[in-house]
């Protein structure tokens, strides 16, 4: 434990990593194609930007990474250990600081430092900065502003999310982000996974299609990869400007890891060749948990659950650390109950939480799509160009069984559990698929919608990943509008999908409903690409559907 000076209102725990894996060293963290440390005209320098997270009522989790020396690169195992001091404030010139600290940096965390504040008001917005000791003069990170979440019991009007998934770095730019940041009016921004990508330049998308190359430029195996690829990210201005701006909550999915991941290995990861699977799960969740402003919970996974008054909780899925390996298309064993996508104790831990529940709302944040859908019925050439997007062989397509497709028992579990406790207002939001959906969540899909809709899904595309008009290479909503219609013709409780789309959504909450804001960039190659809103949809409170809204909520 860190020795730390608190302020007399408020009690603060710094955490950091402290586990002894070998590092080695890397040959750079790039930003916008130049080494970190060639940027750093001195050091020590915050050449990664500081982020808050996961905000309670009463606390705030800080993050920062401090480059001590240049060679001191992400990855890398080198630099000396240096004291870094933190405030938090009411204000931006830190006039009225209501708590402060000091926590280390050393090489065994990548010189990440994590520092979990409490004692802070509910409700409020609040200023926070990092500074160490220079050469000769104090060297400050940027000023960056949260916000911590509603009392427990406060009868909260309203709230408002950001909602993202899925950058890809060298798919394009991620100017979702920097929209996002340029926002007031949001009480934090959920990440639903994909932050980072794993694959080595030119794997996805093709050479000739990237944007701008990842760092490091091969696939990512190694802690000291996952910790470059991390560093690699946080040199975004884009990115920067959204963790200076709100708190981020934030899940993992595959790409954090390898795609497709399950609790055994993936698609993307060849044993021998690369090692061991349990080693490189190890790896990536270290340093996925020394750069991303999360808390881990008590098995090192993000399932966790915060609530935001009395008006949300929100409960955060794990689909990856012990879900059961994906089985091939047609091989009859999605339905297998012995099978599973959450694994017991955390369908348990779900089920338990829903329905303790006592807010107007129950949020859901899934990584992968629960609402089933077929596609089958698509013509020969979409259904190819769908398949590869979604990593599935092409011939007879039916369904995605990396999705809850692929684990009905888990899902009819759940869904039987909502409709038998009565329990109303979940909504599932959702990433992972690089299309936007407004979903109906039928108990039973194929006598929908004469049966019942037990729940709502929204899922939003991507920041920059690609999606079916990248892979085509054609105009946006050409082909994809016969997918779209063929899709929504053999699945009645989908009532829109976008399949070519990148940008995020806005998630507006109030005791009436619950509405999710679609927007979209002009072109994610541009890095001044511009946002425009493109659809709305919405649940009413009490009827576990979707239905078209208008407008955005102003």
């Amino acid at each position: 434990m860190t020795s730390l000076h608190i302020s007399r209102r408020t009690a603060v725990t710094a955490v950091a990593a402290t586990a002894t894996a070998t590092l080695l060293p890397s040959a750079t963290a790039l930003a916008a194609g130049a080494p970190a440390a060639q940027q750093a005209t001195a050091a020590p320098a915050f050449l990664h930007g500081v982020a808050s997270g996961d905000p309670l009522p009463d606390g705030i989790l800080l993050w920062t990474r401090i480059t001590p020396t240049p060679e001191a690169v992400p990855g890398s195992g080198l630099g000396p250990a240096v004291e870094v001091r933190w405030q938090v404030a009411e204000d931006a010139g830190f006039a009225h600081v209501v708590a402060a600290g000091t926590v280390s940096a050393t090489a065994a965390t990548d010189h990440t430092v994590k520092v979990d504040v409490r004692g802070l008001r509910p409700a409020t917005g609040y200023f926070y900065r990092f500074t160490v000791a220079g050469d000769g003069t104090d060297v400050s990170s940027p000023t960056a502003r949260t916000r911590t979440a509603p009392a427990h019991d406060a009868p909260t009007s309203g709230l408002r999310f950001g909602v993202v998934s899925c950058a890809n770095w060298e798919s394009g730019h991620f100017s979702a982000y920097r929209h996002l940041a340029a926002r007031r009016d949001l009480d934090a921004i959920f990440h639903l996974g994909d932050y980072i990508y794993e694959y080595g330049t030119g794997e996805y998308p093709a050479a000739k299609y990237v944007v701008r190359p990842h760092a490091p430029r091969h696939e990512i195996v190694t802690l000291a990869d996952y910790r470059t690829r991390h560093g690699h990210y946080k040199t975004d201005p884009d990115l920067q400007a959204l963790h200076h701006t709100h708190p981020l909550v934030a899940i993992w999915d595959d790409h954090e890891f390898a795609n497709d991941a399950w609790s055994g290995g993936a698609e993307n990861h060849t044993p021998g060749a690369e090692g061991d699977w349990a080693d490189r799960v190890a790896a990536a969740k270290r340093a996925y948990f020394e750069w991303m402003p999360v808390r881990p919970s008590v098995e090192g996974t993000t399932f966790r659950r915060l609530r935001f008054g009395r008006l949300a909780d929100l409960h955060l899925l794990d689909l990856r650390s012990f879900r059961s390996q994906q089985v091939k298309v047609g091989s009859g064993k999605v339905d297998d109950p012995e099978r599973s996508i959450t694994g017991r104790a955390q369908l348990d831990w779900l089920k338990e939480g829903l329905a303790a529940s006592d807010t107007t709302w129950r949020l859901v944040g899934n990584p992968v799509m629960i609402s089933p859908v077929a596609f089958g019925s698509l013509p020969a050439h979409l259904l190819e160009p769908i398949a590869k997007l979604l990593g599935l062989p092409s011939g007879g397509l039916t369904i995605n069984t990396d999705q809850w497709d692929g684990y009905t028992d888990d899902r009819r579990e759940i869904l039987a559990h909502l409709e038998d406790r009565a329990i109303g207002n979940t909504v599932f939001l959702t990433g992972d698929i690089h299309m936007a959906w407004a979903n109906d969540v039928p108990k039973r899909a194929a006598t929908y919608p004469l049966s019942s809709s037990v729940a709502t899904e929204f899922v939003v595309t991507s920041v920059s990943s690609d999606n079916l008009d990248d892979l085509l290479h054609v105009a946006p909503h050409t082909l994809s509008v016969p997918a779209a219609a063929a899709i929504k013709a053999s699945n009645r409780h989908v009532k829109w999908l976008d399949m070519d789309g990148h940008g995020y959504g806005v998630l507006d909450l109030t005791a009436e409903r619950a509405q999710m804001d679609y927007y979209v960039l002009s072109d994610k190659r541009d890095a001044k690409a511009t946002a425009s809103w493109a659809r709305s949809y919405r649940t009413l409170s009490g009827t576990q559907r979707v239905e078209r809204a208008d407008a955005p909520v102003r």
